[in-house]
């Protein structure tokens, strides 16, 4: 799964996933490509189930490409633990994902395989999804 191999500090605040995505919206190395159109933290369990899906169905054949990253560490305390005594232990990474950002892209394949390799992993991931082609390719 993916994980960060070294970051500059353990734990992160919240932050907030107001908005629309500002970078990564466009479909730039494959032919097609899996566009979020809600916000979540998609945790790396999900991504890497999404990819196995992809290459699976895609039979090893093209190529994928997963423009999203598990770079923020999720904490949580034990169960039944008393409040304060400080924040806790990083559990997983999620990638925070806004409406419009492109998750996948794949290339090498016919139209019809990629639809169906993007509609197996969207089933994966917890948000509703949409696939787009590269301007000038037919979907």
């Amino acid at each position: 799964m993916l994980a960060p191999k070294k970051i500059r500090y353990r734990k992160m605040m919240k932050g907030n996933r107001k908005g629309l995505a500002w970078t990564g919206c466009n479909v730039d190395f494959g032919e097609y490509g899996l566009i979020a159109l809600e916000d979540a933290f998609i945790t790396s369990r999900q991504i890497e189930a999404a990819r196995i899906a992809i290459t699976r169905h895609m039979k090893r054949v093209g190529k994928v490409w997963i423009r999203i990253f598990p770079d923020k560490p999720i904490t949580s305390k034990p169960a039944e633990t008393r409040m304060g005594k400080g924040k806790g232990a990083p559990e997983y990474w999620v990638a925070v994902v806004r409406p419009g950002r492109v998750l996948f892209e794949v290339e090498g394949v016919d139209p019809a395989t990629a639809k169906e390799a993007m509609r197996l992993a969207a089933h994966k991931l917890p948000i509703r999804t949409k696939l787009v082609a590269r301007e000038g390719v037919e979907l």
